[in-house]
């Protein structure tokens, strides 16, 4: 037994004297970084409470400074917070590769177009894009408002309660949204019960992707499977597939029984039109350039993508409106200056007018981003600020602390639309403010959620008036894969008048 552990211990000395000392070891020892123990690196310094490590690496970043180090047996992690440095990896379609934490979304997400790598992202980037194009998201518009007036009328039930949880709501108005956008479907009494699961099984996968993140033993998925947060795993994708497949399976009854064949542009009343992303992709499973697994993987993303991340950036941005009766107040005026006391329906030409209501957003955005780190994987080196770093490294861009940078942003916790004015934008780093990433692999979706934004806060603003409840100061956080506080985001709501 004794020759045994000794033979043990001899080979794990050997394996760091050679991760160590081989020229990538070599590389990171010159990166600073929390030191680590001899082979394990940096493994037992994770192993903590998921609101602890969000804290835990914050700090990091104010110790080691702008680039520094973590390293997990042969992983080395490299995080970057200045924006040179970023600008370095997302600008470049060298360094465009994704691996960890994102293989472990595959069990929901498989290959979609946030996951894929290579000729296939590319391929899929392509093809997708058309479903964003300006002349869809136009038409778009009419469903936001529609919808974003039944999600205020709803609200009218909300009003002088002492708090209410506004999350919830959102997600539901916008999981219809997307829904009646993308995928061209209404969700009616027989989707109901899938999406009721779809919701909290959102949540559940991404405490259970997150903590597996964290712990190296679990990355493998035959250990994985076999624990308590392996088999819960795996109900949610259960629960998160049957909603996708009722979507695409109700999406294919309709054009059959309508006798839809659609080409790429189709006539509509004498004018051309783009398909929408569903009847895009099933119009090229026709033509054999995708199959169904090919439609279920991007059905996915972007239901994730499409209503979950605003979701979360609806939530702050209410919260922090509500915060700011100054800053509430002149939004309201300018929603007065475009509609008077009229009750008409917003417009995409009024949604333009919304200049300063975009400002918030936009600061909102800055503060709480939804995605608050993104990572990459290099296959080649890249210096950053003077410093090599080797390839095969993960690059994790904390774009949390990037907004936070006061030398960027003066008070960088206060709640300033004024900075995104375009007379205080002029000389600012244009990779100082990434909230839908850059580059490209930046979100193909961002205009969809601006004007998404834009009309409900819109048609909320002009019904209601939100007074607080949740202080930005009192929120705590969470390591997840998007931006998720401890406890619920309450505000109150008042009507207008």
């Amino acid at each position: 037994m004794f020759t045994y552990l000794l033979t043990l211990i001899l080979i794990l000395i050997l394996i760091h004297v050679y991760f160590r000392y081989n020229r990538e070891g070599r590389l990171m020892a010159q990166i600073p970084g929390l030191k680590g123990l001899p082979f394990f690196g940096n493994t037992f310094d994770v192993l903590m409470s998921l609101e602890e490590l969000f804290q835990n690496l914050r700090k990091i970043n104010k110790e080691y400074g702008d680039v520094n180090k973590l390293q997990f047996f042969n992983i080395n992690a490299i995080n970057i917070y200045n924006p040179d440095d970023i600008e370095i990896i997302l600008s470049s379609n060298s360094f465009i590769g994704k691996k960890l934490p994102y293989t472990l979304l595959a069990p929901w997400l498989s290959e979609g177009l946030v996951m894929s790598n290579g000729e296939k992202w590319r391929q899929r980037r392509k093809l997708l894009a058309n479903a964003f194009h300006f002349n869809i998201l136009k038409n778009f518009v009419q469903t936001f408002v529609h919808e974003s007036e039944t999600f205020v009328n709803q609200l009218e039930d909300e009003k002088c309660k002492e708090k209410t949880h506004m999350q919830p709501l959102i997600s539901w108005a916008l999981q219809k949204v997307m829904c009646a956008t993308a995928f061209g479907i209404t969700i009616h009494d027989g989707l109901n019960s899938v999406t009721d699961k779809y919701f909290d099984s959102v949540l559940s996968f991404c405490d259970t992707a997150t903590y597996r993140i964290t712990r190296l033993l679990l990355h493998i998925d035959l250990i994985f499977n076999l624990t308590k947060i392996g088999k819960q795993q795996k109900h949610d994708v259960q629960n998160l597939h049957d909603l996708t497949h009722r979507i695409i399976s109700e999406k294919k009854d309709y054009l059959r029984e309508n006798n839809e064949i659609k080409n790429n542009d189709c006539e509509i009343v004498g004018k051309k039109t783009r398909l929408a992303l569903l009847d895009l992709l099933l119009k090229k499973e026709q033509e054999g350039e995708i199959d169904y697994d090919g439609i279920r993987e991007e059905v996915d993303t972007f239901m994730f993508g499409g209503h979950d991340t605003c979701a979360i950036a609806h939530s702050f941005l209410m919260m922090s409106i509500a915060n700011e009766p100054r800053v509430q107040e002149l939004i309201y005026e300018e929603q007065q200056r475009i509609f008077g006391d009229s009750r008409r329906t917003c417009t995409i030409e009024d949604l333009s007018e919304m200049k300063y209501l975009e400002c918030c957003i936009k600061e909102s955005l800055r503060l709480y981003p939804s995605a608050p780190v993104i990572v990459r994987h290099i296959t080649q080196d890249v210096i950053l600020s003077g410093r090599t770093v080797p390839k095969n490294s993960y690059i994790g861009i904390h774009i949390y602390d990037l907004h936070r940078r006061p030398d960027v942003y003066p008070e960088p916790e206060k709640f300033i639309p004024e900075r995104f004015l375009p007379e205080n934008s002029i000389n600012r780093h244009p990779y100082a403010y990434i909230p839908f990433s850059a580059g490209p692999r930046n979100c193909i979706g961002q205009k969809f959620a601006m004007l998404e934004m834009k009309t409900f806060m819109s048609a909320l603003m002009r019904r209601f008036r939100l007074e607080p409840v949740t202080k930005p100061e009192e929120l705590t956080y969470k390591l997840d894969i998007l931006l998720r506080s401890t406890e619920p985001i309450y505000v109150r709501l008042c009507s207008r008048k």
